[in-house]
């Protein structure tokens, strides 16, 4: 069954895996605080999405498809930023603020929404490579 698939096939399925495994963390950390900020939901809903839609794509080559799979990459990029901003913001507003590091450790996470926009990065460059 892998015997001739392509590397963009490949990472655009192990960006899809990626995604969904991602998605579970991030269910974990966000339901552990409560979902106190309406922009916990965004990725508890995005990135299960991402994880289907790239599974799908790797096995299935439609047109269509693939214009949803860029767009929602180009949207978790996006959403991986803004979280970032977020974390770093929830980093900042814990006791002593950024001048005690460990806020940096107990604190929002900064590097996992970050690693969403790298992942999503990922899923377009396989999209795009050849």
């Amino acid at each position: 069954m892998w015997h001739g698939w392509p590397i963009e096939r490949v990472l655009i399925l192990f960006t899809g895996l990626a995604f969904a495994m991602i998605a579970v963390q991030v269910t974990l950390f966000h339901s552990r605080q409560n979902f106190r900020h309406w922009a916990m939901w965004l990725p508890v809903i995005e990135l299960p999405l991402f994880a289907v839609t790239a599974i799908i794509l790797s096995f299935q080559n439609a047109g269509w498809l693939r214009w949803l799979f860029a767009f929602m990459m180009v949207v978790g990029m996006a959403g991986g930023v803004f979280g970032a901003y977020l974390h770093t913001v929830g980093v900042g507003q814990r006791v002593g603020g950024f001048s005690q590091g460990q806020n940096f450790q107990v604190g929002p996470p900064i590097i996992l929404p970050l690693l969403m926009t790298a992942v999503a990065a990922l899923g377009l460059i396989a999209l795009y490579w050849g």
